[in-house]
């Protein structure tokens, strides 16, 4: 009873490091990158919680007398209360509200994103004056004339005198394409950096959706029939549907290697190098 109660206990709170890690990958994606030892002491965590939660069964909190050996069951109410909330009560809305707060930091980045890209769109002068031309397509003004000969086989423009520069063919409003062709500096690696770390985990974040559905589907029947045997002795509860609930927060573990695979494409090159190595 005590490896049913920590590994149930141990599924629930993966799924709730899970939401902790996206939400950190979101909101500080470059301080996300540099600590890599945090997922290690998470995962640390989530199974010596487990590990505490299940530790009154293990000390024989549930071997009471006359208690039926061949029945798994948690006898003592005061812990099924406490292990109920330790198990879900606690983490759940602790993991709606770090996906709430991940999606609402994702639009956030979405829409300053947006506007960044706007503010950087050419605009085109609504008065007259001069055209204004693309960088890309060439000099700025097409009735500028060829440079002459000397400044073709001249090898840098700094050895030239400044009287010879000043006699260039260019009229005065002429830029060489050079100047016109000039990019601004690109953006630092770092930016680059995070930008490219946000944007993965903005696909990895369409798989939670389904992830947060199925986790409440397969656990909220369970733990809202185990905490009303607990509290209400008297209320009559179907041994069936007791069974049917306890095999549906079995399922969940099946279903989030499955889900996952699904629609992460990270998950399934990790699987398949998995599976290549066992086999």
């Amino acid at each position: 009873m005590a490896m049913d109660v920590m590994l149930c206990t141990a599924s629930i709170f993966n799924l709730c490091a899970i939401s902790v890690d996206r939400f950190v990958a979101v909101t500080v994606p470059l301080r996300y990158n540099q600590q890599g030892q945090c997922q290690l002491l998470l995962i640390a965590a989530t199974w010596l919680l487990s590990a505490a939660v299940a530790a009154p069964v293990v000390c024989g909190l549930n071997d009471v007398p006359g208690r039926d050996p061949t029945v798994c069951c948690l006898e003592d109410r005061d812990y099924v209360v406490y292990s109920s909330i330790c198990s879900f009560f606690l983490p759940c809305p602790l993991m709606l509200l770090l996906y709430w707060a991940t999606f609402r930091g994702l639009r956030r980045w979405e829409a300053a994103r947006h506007t960044k890209l706007h503010s950087r769109a050419p605009r085109r002068p609504s008065g007259p004056g001069p055209p204004v031309s693309d960088p890309t397509q060439g000099p700025l003004f097409s009735d500028c004339p060829p440079p002459s000969p000397s400044l073709r086989t001249s090898p840098t423009v700094s050895s030239r005198p400044e009287s010879d520069l000043s006699q260039s063919p260019c009229s005065p409003g002429c830029l060489l394409p050079d100047a016109a062709l000039a990019q601004p500096p690109a953006p630092s690696s770092r930016r680059k950096r995070g930008a490219k770390i946000t944007g993965r985990e903005r696909k990895a974040m369409r798989v939670l959706p389904v992830v947060v559905g199925a986790f409440l589907m397969c656990w909220t029947p369970f733990f809202v029939v185990h905490i009303t045997r607990a509290l209400c002795p008297a209320c009559f509860v179907s041994p069936r549907l007791v069974s049917a609930v306890t095999w549906l927060g079995y399922v969940n573990s099946a279903l989030n290697p499955i889900i996952y695979t699904i629609f992460n494409a990270e998950f399934r090159s990790v699987f398949r190098k998995t599976l290549r190595l066992r086999c």
